[in-house]
């Protein structure tokens, strides 16, 4: 008896295994369970699935003619394809989307995109078998009506609008479709093209910075890269010969920085302003994604702060640092909101190893635009007394943390416009003074602050064809106590022509072991291997004076 009702038992579990084999084999296909089974399986997909992709052409004189669909039915990616640069017309690409639960059966999900002017199934070979459906401005849509398209990790589960010949997608899970959108000629075209994720969106985690085996870490401060959607133009490029006169400011740009990153090496890189060209990139996220798109290649960490032009264009600080806090081995932050400017925050560099220690902090501030008081303090904005105090808590609080520390902990600030201080008259200076400082007409007394709370060094931006290091002293005891750096411009976008002034870059290097800060340039073009005035600024923790 026992050995039947076991039999029997085997029998039904084999019997029950086969149906409900057969039924989802069934239902992977044609989709034959009811929505309310559906909608108690797993997502695979967190959010939505793309089911559909058009794009709506408008134009401004015809007061019929909408850029908008229906908004129950279609998402629209807020960029006009045209960069508002269409003498009448407009475009807009539309998106439908649902949740994997919502799906039915009549629904199809995108799992392939193609842009061209013929069907992919004539022009791929590997296509040939496939049906391929075709929407305007040479968009072609590849769906799937199967069960788990929406599972597959093919399925287009985002859709996003960049701009320029140069384009990059620096962001995890994201690929650019090949070919611009075919839009009416009658405009200036800024090559728009798709950018699609497929499966659900990457969960970005923050890098750790550390100081090397060797006990070194550096830094590259990359200044005023002047970046504009598409190549952009060159102004004051030296020489002006150079290949043949033809000259790419963003090409140009992007081949010296990715230069010096292969050379030079560097741990981290602070990006100090003026990214983006403000008048030149009415697409500032394909201007953004370009320098990006090279650290992120290299797995460099970086961090970045703004400059006077970055929020020229079409997005916020906010919006902006909101971009570059979503990017892979950033460490940017917008910090706090209680306070003035986006982008004021620390990071802690590791010392070598598991140690949980810091050995490095650098801070970083927004110095903002321009003045809010021009009749009484013409020019540029300050660091406002909320910034001071939270930067003199900040300093204050981590100092308990940092005497864990078995050496000399050092610190860093960066800025992008400089302090009052940066003048050079009556103090020591390494390197070029080739144009007046633009520092705020009002004095905040940040240096003071940063002198206050033990800060070595503070590097900014701004002025292009300044490149030197000043240093600060004491003015009862004379010894020195803090070096100001500039950066010197980057970017062929911004101006640069002060008697044959090349683009040029910053680096520091840390020496842990030591407690030594040195830094030195290096130039886009002439002596391009040399270390153009090499210095050590900060040794066994103190300002040290020019050694020459």
């Amino acid at each position: 008896m026992t050995r039947r009702i076991v039999r029997t038992g085997v029998q039904l579990g084999v019997l029950a295994f086969i149906v409900m084999f057969i039924v989802f084999f069934l239902d992977n296909r044609y989709r034959v369970l009811p929505q309310s089974v559906h909608s108690h399986l797993p997502l695979h997909h967190e959010g939505l699935v793309i089911t559909d992709i058009t794009v709506q052409t408008c134009s401004t004189v015809n007061p019929l003619s909408k850029c908008m669909l229906d908004q129950k039915k279609w998402h629209r990616v807020e960029k006009d394809l045209y960069l508002n640069s269409g003498w009448v017309s407009k475009a807009y690409v539309h998106i439908k989307r649902k949740r994997e639960e919502e799906l039915t059966a009549g629904d199809k999900i995108i799992i392939d995109v193609r842009v061209g002017k013929l069907d992919p199934a004539i022009g791929e070979k590997a296509q040939a078998d496939e049906k391929w459906e075709s929407r305007p401005a040479g968009v072609w849509i590849k769906r799937s009506a199967k069960r788990h398209a929406s599972d597959s990790k093919k399925s287009i589960t985002a859709v996003d609008v960049l701009f320029g010949s140069d384009v990059e997608e620096p962001r995890t899970g994201w690929e650019l479709v090949k070919g611009a959108l075919l839009l009416d000629s009658g405009a200036d075209n800024k090559d728009p093209k798709l950018s699609i994720r497929r499966g659900p969106a990457a969960k970005v985690e923050k890098p750790v910075p550390r100081i090397r085996k060797d006990g070194k870490f550096k830094i590259m401060q990359v200044s005023d890269l002047h970046l504009s959607t598409g190549v952009g133009a060159c102004r004051d490029p030296e020489p002006k010969e150079h290949n043949g006169g033809h000259c790419d400011a963003d090409t140009r740009t992007l081949d010296f920085v990715e230069r010096l990153l292969d050379e030079e090496k560097p741990d981290m890189v602070v990006l100090s302003g003026d990214q983006v060209n403000g008048d030149t990139a009415p697409d500032v996220q394909s201007a953004i994604f370009k320098i990006a798109a090279v650290l992120v290649e290299r797995k460099i960490p970086y961090a970045a702060i703004f400059g006077n032009h970055d929020d020229e264009g079409t997005l916020s600080r906010t919006a902006q640092m909101s971009l570059y806090e979503s990017l892979p081995f950033s460490l940017s932050q917008a910090g706090p909101n209680t306070i003035d400017g986006v982008g004021n925050y620390f990071v802690e560099v590791l010392a070598h190893g598991n140690n949980k220690h810091s050995a490095l902090t650098l801070y970083f501030l927004d110095t903002h635009s321009y003045s809010p008081d021009e009749a009484h303090y013409k020019g540029y904005d300050w660091i406002k007394p909320n910034q001071i105090s939270w930067f003199q808590t900040t300093a204050q609080s981590l100092k308990d943390s940092h005497k864990h520390y078995t050496h000399i902990h050092l610190d860093m600030a960066f800025i992008h416009i400089p302090l009052p201080e940066y003048d050079p008259t009556d103090k020591p200076i390494v390197g070029t003074w080739k144009e007046r400082i633009t520092a705020p007409g009002f004095n905040t007394y940040f240096k003071d602050a940063l002198v206050h709370q033990g800060i070595k060094a503070v590097s900014c931006g701004h002025d292009h064809v300044n490149d030197y290091c000043t240093m600060s002293k004491n003015e009862k005891s004379g010894e020195g106590e803090l070096w100001m750096c500039y950066a010197g411009g980057s970017g062929f976008g911004g101006y640069g022509g002060y008697e044959g002034y090349h683009r040029r870059i910053r680096v520091f290097e840390i020496d842990a072991n030591e407690a030594r800060i040195s830094t030195w340039k290096r130039l886009e073009y002439g002596d391009i291997a040399k270390r153009l005035d090499e210095q050590v600024i900060v040794d066994a923790g103190k300002v040290v004076p020019p050694q020459r």
